[in-house]
Parts: structure tokens; C-alpha cells; sequence
């Protein structure tokens, strides 16, 4: 037995027999002395090992994005409509463009999905949702490219809506929206209001739309600079069942994206141009001729459109549209010659600022005896409007029945009397800062109306005189029931009075603004109402007080649904006492 090792004053070492001890735990500190040390755990190694040669080098992870692009398109064009394709669109922001540049007709499988047979079957109220990840390289965030387009999702028959505002409306999100609503019914309606200031809407997320979403038959495009005639070419290639398109603040699109939408959408019926500078003649004898279906023709500060675009328009589409409104536009009295003769299925007609016509064109047009349907006509700013042309005008047009016109600096009150003699079918007539109107005018072409005249309203006309007038023996006008006059100073107690005996029916009266009138006018307003006022508007009369109110609440208690006293500062609480003890069907007071 080997002799005990004896340490004195330390009890870091174990003294042991060498034999009984696994050599691996001792250490030798002399030839006869062995020492035991109980084992430790191994330290783990956190920094890399650095090896030379290709012995340790790791290989590569394989992954599919390596492929080209040439090779993506062959599996993508295989792959089943749906969330297969969702899926793969979630991957990477060039998957999902890569996905949303495949033609329909390119894909392996070219069977269309039921829910695009079946209007019925391709309503769908659960938005869909396409997660796309975040493409590093790109620098670009497109995980909530899907998600959050919040864009209305509504029953069009039986097709999907969607409108992009402001800083969502980009590539991306329209390239999501070409994805994934391919196997939901498909896309019928799109409206884009503004762009992302950084990465807004181009040509290349139009042409995803135009390749995913043949069914579209709305498109709207609103303030879109960087969109072209490429991306419009490619709708009209591509969605050949548009009929209406709206296009606003383009300034990059022309003539030639404008003759490929007529060529390609015969179906067109809505077509509304609107501050595109490069839009002229050439695109407008193209929807003339190549949309025989056209209703409804919207052009507005467009300076190259001139007589000839115009003419051509409405010469090969004289039997259908029947909507116009021509605004801010270099044309002449050809023009409204053309329209004269030529728009037989005109109903509704609004003409704008057309400082190039004279009085003449408006007496051509309404001597043209083709606007016969013509129901609804508004004049803004032309200075063409004279007593002559709005007497032609009442003659022209035998079934006009609402007339309206606003800062026409030349018609006098010889002309509205003119006017209202000749319009037998008007209904409701509506001045506008006509300042050479005064109240004998309005008297005459109350006296003189027809008898289907039910509303009159005066707006903002500096021409009114209050002056006491002693009103002949004729008889009242008891078709109106709805005056308004609003924000004219020159009104007064005396024109009002006149007003009421001339109107004894009235159910409407809109008196805002009036700051001349007192009591001693309106109250014998009142008294003239024979049928019970519903309606009552006397915003801003400052000078009306609580007898006039008293009064109103009861002569007219039973039927009156509707009070503003707003700006009545003479009104107190004993209006509000008459109102709620004799107005018992009122449902709308506004008292500020």
C-alpha cells in the first residue's frame, strides 16, 4: 500500500490512494504523490471557428428565388386560380409582380372559375387578404400591401369595387388587388382619388389591372400624374367591357390612350374628360365614332378640344347621349349649332364658362329644334346669354322644365319675362347672380309663368330695389310652392309683401340672409299662405322677433315640419313656448 501524502494547512487537495483513482483525474505533482481534481463542466464556445481550405466551408442554403424570372413565370402560370396564388403573391414584392403581369390567357389552365360564369355566385362580402412579406432588397414594406387596402368593397352586379385615396394608392396595392380578386368575382369597378406623393400609381400598376381584371367596367382616375398613355392602352387591350371612364387631372395621357379606349370598348356609355391638356379633337372623333352606345359626355377644361371634336362627337352619336356638360372650352357657336341640331336624345344639358359663344349660337341651337327632349338646362358665365337667345330658348325647348342660370351678366328683366311666357312646360327656375334681375322681373315671370311652375329661387342678386309697389288685378301664381331667396340685400317689407300675394300656396320658404325684412313684411306672408307652410328657413333675418314667430307657430302649427331661426337675435324664449304648445309634428329646429 503506497504511503499516505500529508499537506499541511491546505484543503484545496485530497490525499488518496493512487491506485483506487481513475488516472484521468489526477494530477502528478511528484514522483510518488498524485493529486485529485473533480471534474468541470466543458466551456462553451461562443466565437467562431475560422478554418482554411474547403474542408469546413458550409454550403449554401438553396432556396427558389434564385431562379430567374423566365422560370418563376412557367410555375406561376400553372398554378390554380385562388389561394395558391395568394399564397405565392405573399412571398416577395417581385413574386407579386411577376404574379400580377400574367395575362389571363397565359395561365396553364384556361378554364374561367364558376364565380366568373355566375354574376350571383361571384358576390363575396369577406374582404381577402393577401399577406406580403417585406422585400429587403427592395426597400420596400409590402406586408400590409393587402390588408389595408380599407377600399370599398360593394355589390356591383355581381363584381368587386375598390377605391384607392391619397398615399394608398400605389403599384403595389393595385397589383394585390389584380391577385386577389381574380378568383372572387373579379374587379368591375375601380376608382383611384389622388397618388403617394413617394411611390404613386404608374402605368406598370395599371397594366396589372388591365391583365387580372378583364371584367372591369369602372374605371375612375383622379389627380394621377405619373399614369400615361401606356397604362390606358393596356385597359383598353385588356378590359374590352369598360363603359364608363372618368379621367381627371391626367395631364400625361393623350389622344392616342383615347383612341385605343374607343377602339377596344365599343360598350363605352359614360365617358367624363376633365383638365387633361393633351386630350384634343383627334380622341373625341374617335368615342363618336367607334362607341355607337355613348350617353353620357362630361369635357371640361380640355383647351384643345375645339368645334371639330365637338361636331364629330355629337354627329355620329346624335340618337343616344343625352347627358352633356361642356365647361371651360375654346369652342364657338358651331359648336352649339351642332348640339342644336344634333342632340335629339338630349335630356340634361349644363353649359359653362364658354366665353367664345355669342348670342347668336344660343339662338341657332334653340331654332336647331333637335334638343325637343331637353328637361334640365344650366347656363354658367356666357356671356352669350341676352334677352334674344333665353326667348329663343324658351321657344326652342317646348319640354324644358327646369332652367337655371348663374352670373349671366347680360339678361335682363325683359328677357326672364320673355322667357317665362314662351317655357309652357317650366317647373323650376333658379337665379344666380343675375344682377340686372329686379323684382319686375320676377313679378312678370310669376304673373306669366305657366301653370306648372313649382319652384323659384333667387340667389345672391344685387339688382333688387326695395320699392313700394301697388300690384294690378292679376291672378297668383298657385302652382309655386317652394320661394327661395337668399343673400339679396335690395329685398325688403315691400317686395316681400308682393311676393306673398303673388305666391299664395306656398309650402316652401327659404328667406336667408334677408337682413331688410321685419315684421311688417313677413307677417303678411304669412297670412297669405292659404295651403300651410312645412318647410321654413329665416337664417340670418336679424330683424325678426318673437311676434312674427308667434305667429308663424299658429297659423301654421299643423303642418310645419321643419324651423331655422339661425341669426335671429331678437328671437327669445317666448318663440320656443309658442312653437312647442302649436307645432306638434315639428322634427327639426335649429335655433342659434
Amino acid at each position: 500500500m503506497s504511503k499516505l501524502a500529508g499537506f499541511p494547512g491546505g484543503d484545496g487537495f485530497c490525499p488518496v490512494y493512487s491506485n483506487h483513482i481513475d488516472s484521468s483525474l489526477l494530477l502528478s505533482l511528484a514522483p510518488h504523490v498524485d493529486v485529485y481534481l473533480p471534474p468541470r463542466k466543458r466551456s462553451r464556445i461562443s466565437g467562431p471557428f475560422l478554418f482554411q481550405g474547403d474542408l469546413f466551408e458550409q454550403p449554401k442554403p438553396v432556396t427558389i428565388d434564385v431562379l430567374p424570372d423566365e422560370c418563376l413565370f412557367e410555375i406561376f402560370r400553372r398554378l390554380p386560380a385562388g389561394q395558391e396564388r395568394s399564397a405565392c403573391a405573399s412571398v416577395s414584392k417581385r413574386w407579386l409582380m411577376l404574379l400580377s403581369n400574367i395575362c389571363r390567357e397565359e395561365f396553364y389552365s384556361n378554364k374561367a372559375s364558376p364565380a366568373l360564369k355566375s354574376p350571383e355566385a361571384s358576390v363575396v362580402k369577406t374582404k381577402e387578404v393577401v399577406p406580403l412579406v417585406n422585400d429587403k432588397k427592395g426597400q420596400v414594406d409590402v406586408s400590409d400591401a393587402v390588408s389595408k387596402v380599407d377600399d370599398e368593397e360593394i355589390e356591383n352586379d355581381g363584381f368587386l369595387s375598390r377605391c384607392l385615396k391619397g398615399k394608398k394608392a400605389t403599384d403595389v396595392r393595385l397589383a394585390s388587388i389584380a391577385v386577389g380578386t381574380c378568383s372572387r368575382g373579379g374587379l368591375g369597378k375601380l376608382l383611384i382619388r389622388g397618388s403617394n406623393s413617394s411611390r404613386g400609381v404608374t402605368d406598370v400598376g395599371l397594366t396589372a389591372i388591365a391583365r387580372g381584371c378583364p371584367y372591369l367596367r369602372d374605371l375612375s382616375l383622379w389627380n394621377t400624374p405619373a399614369i400615361g398613355d401606356e397604362g390606358l392602352v393596356e385597359i383598353a387591350n385588356g378590359c374590352q367591357q369598360l363603359t364608363k371612364l372618368d379621367l381627371c387631372q391626367c395631364p400625361l395621357i393623350s389622344n392616342k390612350a383615347l383612341i385605343a379606349i374607343a377602339k377596344n370598348c365599343p360598350s363605352l356609355t359614360a365617358l367624363t374628360i376633365e383638365s387633361c391638356p393633351l386630350i384634343g379633337n383627334e380622341g373625341l372623333q374617335a368615342v363618336g365614332h367607334f362607341c355607337p352606345n355613348l350617353k353620357v359626355i362630361f369635357i371640361k377644361d380640355c383647351p384643345l378640344v375645339g368645334d371639330q371634336g365637338i361636331a364629330s362627337l355629337f354627329s355620329s352619336a346624335s340618337y343616344v347621349v343625352s347627358k352633356v356638360k361642356l365647361q371651360g372650352l375654346n369652342i364657338s357657336d358651331v359648336s352649339l349649332a351642332v348640339v342644336g341640331h344634333y342632340g335629339k336624345a338630349v335630356t340634361d344639358l349644363v353649359l359653362s364658362g364658354l366665353q367664345n359663344v355669342s348670342e347668336r349660337g344660343f339662338w341657332v341651337m334653340a331654332n336647331g329644334h333637335g334638343l325637343q327632349k331637353l328637361k334640365s338646362f344650366t347656363i354658367t358665365s356666357c356671356g352669350g346669354v341676352t334677352d334674344l337667345g333665353l326667348e329663343a330658348v324658351g321657344r326652342g325647348f317646348p319640354n324644358l322644365k327646369q332652367f337655371c342660370l348663374k352670373k349671366c351678366a347680360f339678361l335682363s328683366d325683359k328677357g326672364l319675362v320673355s322667357f317665362a311666357k314662351a317655357a309652357r312646360s317650366l317647373e323650376s327656375l333658379q337665379l344666380e347672380e343675375c344682377h340686372r334681375i329686379s323684382q319686375f322681373g320676377v313679378y312678370g315671370a310669376l304673373v306669366n309663368c305657366s301653370l306648372k311652375l313649382k319652384s323659384i329661387a333667387l340667389v345672391s342678386c344685387l339688382g333688387f330695389k326695395d320699392v313700394n309697389f301697388q300690384l294690378p288685378m292679376v291672378s297668383p301664381c298657385k302652382s309655386l310652392h317652394s320661394l327661395s331667396i337668399r343673400n339679396c340685400p335690395g329685398i325688403g317689407d315691400a317686395t316681400l309683401a308682393v311676393l306673398g300675394k303673388l305666391c299664395p300656396q306656398l309650402h316652401h320658404l327659404d328667406l336667408t340672409g334677408l337682413h331688410g325684412i321685419t315684421d311688417a313684411g313677413f307677417l303678411p306672408v304669412l297670412e297669405s299662405c292659404e295651403a300651410g307652410l312645412v318647410k321654413v328657413i329665416l337664417g340670418g333675418c336679424v330683424n325678426l322677433t318673437d311676434k312674427v314667430i308667434s305667429v308663424l307657430a299658429r297659423l301654421h302649427g299643423s303642418t310645419l315640419e321643419l324651423l331655422n331661426l339661425d341669426g335671429c337675435k331678437k328671437i327669445t324664449d317666448a318663440s320656443l313656448v309658442a312653437l312647442a304648445e302649436n307645432c306638434q309634428i315639428l322634427l327639426e329646429a335649429a335655433i342659434a
